[in-house]
């Protein structure tokens, strides 16, 4: 029944999918992150660089992002990433463009955790001359991010999923993989299945494992 599979590299799909998702992760993590110190400054400018950032990106559709990359990143301004391959360098858009999207949607959720910590912290550490960016990095950011396991989690999972739109701009990820072999084999139903488990695979342990770790770190109030 499965032997239509032959010279597929499945198992190489997924994997394209899971060096998408980790590097896009990290990414967003810190560029998240970053917007996130950004929106609570107490500098205008950077706080409204922040909320229009995140406002803007995430209203604009996924595809756009990734098509843009290689359309007006690398075909009209040159920008390579550093790389001679043509598929190098999709790769590697690709994730600037998970990176820019997901980083919106990190932005928010790490926001959200800066807004449980007690305000009376914060002044207490104003109140022994900490700055800023010593406030952030040592009160602020280590509590906002215990409480926010669970909702990172879900943008993880909705980044995984979000892979597949690389597929777009030629990337060898399981969702080209999957169009080919429709393309070329009569078993819809079969391979729908089969990709359809593959990312079940990826999504459901990672949800459930960070769904324990939120509750292992959450900050008991």
């Amino acid at each position: 029944m499965f032997d239509f599979l032959q010279g597929y590299d499945l198992l190489g799909a997924f994997w394209v999918t899971v060096q998408l998702t980790v590097y896009s992760a990290i990414g967003s993590l810190v560029w998240g992150t970053l917007l996130a110190a950004m929106r609570v400054s107490p500098v205008p400018l950077m706080r409204g660089f922040g909320t229009v950032y995140v406002n803007v990106v995430r209203n604009i559709p996924l595809t756009v992002i990734i098509v843009f990359t290689s359309l007006g990143l690398f075909q009209t301004l040159g920008v390579s990433m550093g790389a001679d391959r043509f598929t190098t360098i999709n790769f590697r858009l690709a994730v600037l463009g998970l990176t820019a999207y997901t980083s919106a949607f990190v932005c928010e959720a790490i926001r959200s955790g800066i807004n449980t910590v007690p305000l009376g912290q914060v002044e207490a550490a104003r109140a022994i001359g900490l700055g800023f960016p010593q406030v952030l990095r040592l009160i602020v950011l280590p509590q906002a991010f215990r409480s926010v396991v669970g909702p990172l989690a879900n943008v993880l999972i909705a980044l995984t999923k979000n892979t597949t739109v690389a597929a777009a701009i030629g990337v060898a990820e399981a969702a080209l993989l999957m169009r080919e072999m429709i393309e070329n084999e009569a078993q819809l139903i079969l391979i729908s299945a089969i990709f359809a488990v593959g990312f079940i695979c990826l999504t459901l342990p990672t949800g459930l494992i960070l769904g324990w770790v939120a509750k292992k770190v959450a900050v008991k109030r």
